[in-house]
C-alpha cells in the first residue's frame, strides 16, 4: 500500500488507551447477540447476522477466506447516500461490498432522505436537512442512545467519507470510544466554491482550511490517487495518506459490447459516424461547455455526441448548444441507469473527459474497463488514472477540437486491451484488500494498558 506519511502508532495507542480506560471497546466477535438492532427509516430493527455473528468467534479467516486477518465491524460515515447516485455513493458502496466478501461488515450511517427508497440492511439513517442549490442533504448529528449502545460502541473501527457534519459525529465516537478513524477524500471542496453564496476566493480558502483541519484529526487518510496526495501536502495534511484507488466491477464494464442499436440511441445514424460519449453529473465543475466548444470548432458533421446524466447546469448547457450550431449533433440523454453503462461505454468511438476537478473521475475508469478510446483533459488525477492508455489534452477547445479530430471511426482491438489493462487496477478485490490492510495496520496498535 502506498503510504506518504509514517504510521503514527505510539500516539494512537495512548489516545485509545486513555479515552477506554482500559477496555478494548469492542466485543469479541463470539459474544455479539442477534439482539443488536439498526434504524431503519426511523424504526430500529434487528440487525441481520453475518458470518461474524455465526460462530466465527475471534478465529482468523485464514483458510476460509485466504487471509489472516478477523472480521471487522466496520462503521462508515457518510453526508451522501442513495437515492443520491453519484462518484461518492459508488465508491461507498463498491468498497462496502468488496469488504463485505472478504468477511467484514459495514455499517452505514447516512441522510434519511425524503421519498427516497426503502434503506438496505444495516444502514442506519439520520435526520438531516436540505442543503441549498444541491440534491444534497446535512445530517442532524442526532443518534438515539440505544443505537449508540447496540451499534456504535460495538463497532471495530470508523471510516468517514465526508468531513462535515457526518465526518465530525463519526470522529466524535471514534475517540468517545478509543476506535481508530480513517477519512477517505472524495471532493476538491475547493472547486465547489461557486456553490456557496460568498467571496470564492474566501470559500476556497475556508474549504482547504477545513480539509486540513479535519484531516490532520484521524489516523489515516485515503486519496485515490497520488496527485490528490501531494495536494493534501501542499494544505498542510501532515497525517499519514495512503493511496486506494476507488474500485468498480471490472467484469461488469468489461462485459460491454459495441451495438449497433445503442449506437443509434445515442444518435449516430451509421457506423461512419465517430460517436462521442460522456457520462456525468451536469454541473459547472464538470467543464462540460468545453466539449461542446470543441464540437463546434471541429466542424465536422460525422462528430456526433451523447451526454448521460443530469443536473443543475443541463438546461446552459442545452442553450449553449444551440447557440454553437452543433444542438442537431448533441443528444442529452438525461439520467441512465448504470446497468446501461457499459453498452454505451463500448459503442461509443470515444469516451470524453472535460472535467479538472475529479479526485479520481469513476467514470474515467468504467470507460477503460469497457475498453473505451478515452480523451481526457490534463489534470493530475486524470493522469494518475489513464496512465498509458488514452490521450491527455490540455482544458482548452482547440486543443479538444484537434484529439476529436483524430477520433477513428473504428477503434482498434490494440486500443481496447490497452484500456482494460489500464482499468485492471481498480478493481473492486483490489480497493478491498488495500483498505484492509490499512484497517489492520490501525487495529493492531496494541492497547498500552493490557501491556
Amino acid at each position: 500500500m502506498a503510504s506518504l506519511h509514517a504510521d503514527r502508532r505510539g500516539s494512537l495507542a495512548a489516545r485509545r488507551a486513555g479515552d477506554r480506560g482500559g477496555d478494548s471497546g469492542t466485543i469479541p466477535w463470539a459474544l455479539r447477540g442477534p439482539d443488536m438492532t439498526e434504524v431503519v427509516d426511523g424504526k430500529e430493527v434487528p440487525f441481520l447476522p453475518g458470518p461474524s455473528d455465526q460462530g466465527v468467534g475471534e478465529r482468523s479467516r485464514e483458510g476460509e477466506y485466504g487471509s489472516t486477518v478477523r472480521p471487522s465491524r466496520i462503521g462508515f460515515f457518510t453526508e451522501i447516500y442513495r437515492p443520491v447516485v453519484n462518484g461518492v455513493v459508488e465508491s461507498v458502496d463498491a468498497l462496502a461490498a468488496g469488504l463485505g466478501e472478504r468477511g467484514h461488515e459495514v455499517y452505514c450511517f447516512a441522510p434519511h432522505m425524503p421519498g427516497g427508497a426503502a434503506s438496505a440492511e444495516r444502514v442506519v439513517r439520520l435526520p438531516s436537512i436540505p442543503l441549498p442549490t444541491t440534491p444534497y442533504r446535512l445530517i442532524l448529528p442526532l443518534v438515539t442512545r440505544r443505537n449508540v449502545r447496540t451499534v456504535i460502541r460495538r463497532l471495530s473501527l470508523v471510516h468517514v467519507h465526508s468531513l462535515f457534519v457526518t465526518g465530525w459525529t463519526g470522529l466524535r465516537y471514534a475517540r468517545r470510544y478509543g476506535m481508530p478513524i480513517v477519512y477517505t477524500y472524495h471532493t476538491q471542496l475547493e472547486a465547489y466554491a461557486h456553490y456557496v453564496p460568498f467571496d470564492s476566493n474566501a470559500t476556497r480558502f475556508a474549504a482547504g482550511r477545513l480539509t486540513r483541519t479535519f484531516a490532520n484529526l484521524v489516523d489515516a487518510v485515503v486519496v485515490p490517487t497520488p496527485a490528490v496526495a501531494r495536494h493534501l501536502r501542499e494544505l498542510g495534511v501532515v497525517r499519514r495518506i495512503d493511496v486506494v484507488p476507488s474500485g468498480i466491477d471490472i467484469a461488469r464494464f468489461g462485459a460491454g459490447e459495441r451495438d449497433a442499436a445503442v449506437r443509434r440511441r445515442l444518435g449516430a445514424r451509421g457506423e461512419r459516424d465517430r460517436l462521442l460519449f460522456f457520462a456525468s453529473r451536469l454541473a459547472r465543475e464538470k467543464n462540460a461547455d468545453l466539449l461542446l466548444r470543441a464540437l463546434a470548432l471541429a466542424n465536422d458533421p460525422s462528430l456526433l455526441l451523447a451526454i448521460a446524466g443530469d443536473g443543475p447546469a443541463r438546461a446552459d448547457l442545452e442553450e449553449l448548444a444551440r447557440e454553437l450550431g452543433v444542438d442537431e449533433r448533441v443528444r442529452f440523454l438525461g439520467a441512465i441507469p448504470r446497468a446501461e453503462l457499459p453498452a454505451m461505454y463500448a459503442s461509443a468511438d470515444a469516451f470524453v473527459f472535460p472535467s479538472t476537478t475529479e479526485t479520481q473521475g469513476l467514470v474515467v475508469a468504467e470507460a477503460l474497463a469497457a475498453g473505451s478510446f478515452v480523451i481526457a483533459a490534463d489534470a493530475e488525477a486524470n493522469r494518475d488514472v489513464l496512465g498509458p492508455a488514452g490521450r491527455i489534452v490540455p482544458p482548452d477547445p482547440r486543443a479538444f477540437a484537434a484529439a476529436l479530430l483524430d477520433v477513428p471511426a473504428f477503434p482498434s482491438e490494440g486500443v481496447a486491451r490497452a484500456s482494460r489493462a489500464a482499468a485492471a487496477r481498480f478493481s473492486i478485490g483490489a480497493q478491498a484488500e488495500r483498505m484492509e490492510e490499512l484497517y489492520q495496520s490501525l487495529l493492531d496498535v496494541p492497547n498500552v494498558c493490557s501491556i
